[in-house]
């Protein structure tokens, strides 16, 4: 039966994606015309696509692969405000899950995407079409190599935030930077016993960029019971039950300043991130106490 459900599933999951794919890359591409108000007609247009794609991949979820969603926090979101979303990172169902709990609470979820996604089939052109900032991150080797480019990652950003100021949006940031594993939580030597160490640049840059305008914080903790899902067992229906916990938080003068050359409050915006850190794997920790 699971796998009726896995194929079932998959063949829905493309032929929603290939459906709304073509009116989202059509609005993508009128966009390119270079008049404001039909730029922001067909920005509007593309996001209603994309949120009837989700509609409908959480309606897959409901009839194919169901599975029991406890969800906390979610009553004084609303789709007129903007936001930043931070989560924990276990899985690529963690993507869909964030979809479903926070769909037509608040504005489309926007992700920020290294630059070789935009090659992805589809979803890439998509992903572009909607307005989703593609990244091209600067080492620090780069940077002793090249000094100039010290500053670069947050003009980057800055540009890219650039599109988000006529209309309420959502930007959504795994703070851990990748997926957890025993392995990766190891290597680290990770101070908390469920989640990797918080990455401070990408949140920080996004405040530095848009702090005026990012009115709340949307702090996401998503927990497995049944162990972390790939999205074939996901798919298939194997799942069980997911937990998820929001909490919603102001934007505070810790979250906003000039990170990339104020030392004092780089440590502080670290230290502030590894506070919230903590309260997750406590909360986490709490959950799986629970289950047990």
């Amino acid at each position: 039966m699971s796998l009726v459900r896995q194929v079932l599933g998959l063949c829905l999951y493309v032929l929603n994606t290939l459906v709304w794919f073509v009116p989202i890359f059509v609005c993508g591409v009128l966009k390119l015309l270079p008049i404001p108000a039909l730029q922001r007609l067909f920005s509007k247009l593309a996001k209603a696509c994309a949120s009837m794609w989700v509609a409908c991949n959480n309606i897959n979820q409901q009839g194919i692969s169901p599975y029991q969603l406890k969800v906390t926090g979610t009553e004084s979101l609303t789709e007129k405000d903007w936001y930043l979303v931070i989560a924990n990172h276990q899985s690529w169902v963690d993507i869909l899950v964030l979809q479903r709990v926070l769909h037509r609470k608040i504005p489309f979820l926007n992700f920020f995407l290294k630059k070789e996604l935009l090659y992805v089939p589809f979803l890439g052109l998509a992903w572009w079409a909607l307005d989703f900032p593609f990244m091209t991150r600067t080492s620090k080797s780069q940077i002793k190599k090249n000094p100039k480019l010290k500053g670069k990652d947050i003009e980057t950003t800055r540009k890219a935030c650039e599109k988000f100021k006529t209309m309420p949006v959502s930007i959504v940031n795994f703070v851990e930077g990748t997926r957890f594993t025993e392995e990766k939580h190891q290597r680290q030597k990770s101070p908390f016993k469920h989640l990797l160490k918080p990455k401070a640049g990408g949140i920080a840059f996004v405040m530095q960029a848009m702090g005026e305008q990012i009115n709340q914080v949307v702090n996401v903790t998503i927990y497995y019971p049944n162990g972390v899902p790939t999205f074939l067992d996901f798919v298939a229906g194997k799942v069980g039950e997911i937990h998820v916990q929001v909490e919603l938080m102001p934007v505070s003068e810790k979250l906003v300043g000039d990170y990339s050359r104020d030392n004092e409050f780089r440590v502080q915006f670290q230290g502030e991130l590894n506070r919230l850190w903590l309260e997750k794997d406590e909360r986490i920790e709490c959950l799986v106490e629970t289950a047990e």
